[in-house]
């Protein structure tokens, strides 16, 4: 994944989210994190970033392609994406096989038959093969989150978006959503990924962005930026996070 912004900025009423936001990575990435204070951009960046927001100012290139600004084109886009959000988006009245195959039949325009069997094969890749006739209320909320993720992922998308996908679940099934994450970006996923899992983020990212404030305040390889982090600001936010690690 190569990524270009170039003063990106958005306004919410009267609330700067992004400001003036600039971000070169020209090299080929399998993980970029995004870490930060509640309310610094992050997950407004990854919107953008998404072709889910359009940005007022500023343009956006991913993999040398200009993001594209007119609904056709983001349809395209996002079409080839991935998402998995902080809510787990399941459709109640469906079985877990049924949440996975409803946009590969409506969106990717697989047969039924086709939609059940790459279903049926990620369920049972990631141990959910005895839960896919369940509904979500039957499932506990990491296996839940989880057959989120196999539905984000089940059509092969390009770069997979995740914005805080551990932050609703408890210590036990943050790690099992975790593990798989890392699973995916192990066979060479690509991930852009908001977490307020600091040991996570520095262990699968091959760079990390700190944004705060509508901007990218520092960005560099995760050792690099846990352990020896230039901006001050970078440096008292890991050292209260990190205090009772």
């Amino acid at each position: 994944m190569r990524l270009e912004i170039d003063n990106l900025s958005r306004t919410y009423g009267t609330q700067r989210a992004l400001d003036g936001l600039s971000l070169a990575l020209p090299e080929d990435i399998r993980c970029l994190a995004l870490i930060g204070p509640s309310g610094g951009g992050k997950s407004t960046l990854l919107r953008h970033i998404g072709g889910l927001e359009v940005p007022e100012t500023g343009h956006i290139r991913v993999n040398g392609e200009e993001l594209p600004r007119d609904e056709e084109g983001l349809r395209a886009y996002r079409k080839r994406n991935g998402f998995l959000f902080q809510s787990y988006n399941l459709f109640p009245h469906l079985t877990a096989l049924e949440n996975i195959t409803l946009p590969l039949i409506h969106v990717h325009q697989h047969t039924r038959e086709s939609a059940r069997e790459i279903a049926s094969k990620q369920l049972e890749r990631f141990g959910l093969a005895a839960h896919g006739e369940k509904y979500p209320s039957q499932l506990s909320g990491g296996q839940q989150q989880r057959v989120a993720l196999i539905r984000a992922i089940a059509a092969n998308p390009g770069i997979l978006f995740l914005d805080e996908p551990t932050a609703a679940l408890d210590p036990e099934m943050t790690v099992e959503v975790l593990e798989l994450i890392r699973e995916l970006i192990r066979d060479g996923q690509q991930i852009l990924l908001c977490t307020h899992e600091m040991g996570f983020a520095q262990a699968v990212s091959d760079r990390i962005a700190f944004v705060a404030s509508g901007r990218i305040v520092e960005c560099a390889p995760a050792q690099q930026l846990f352990e020896k982090p230039v901006d001050e600001t970078v440096r008292r936010f890991l050292s209260r996070v990190l205090e009772f690690r």
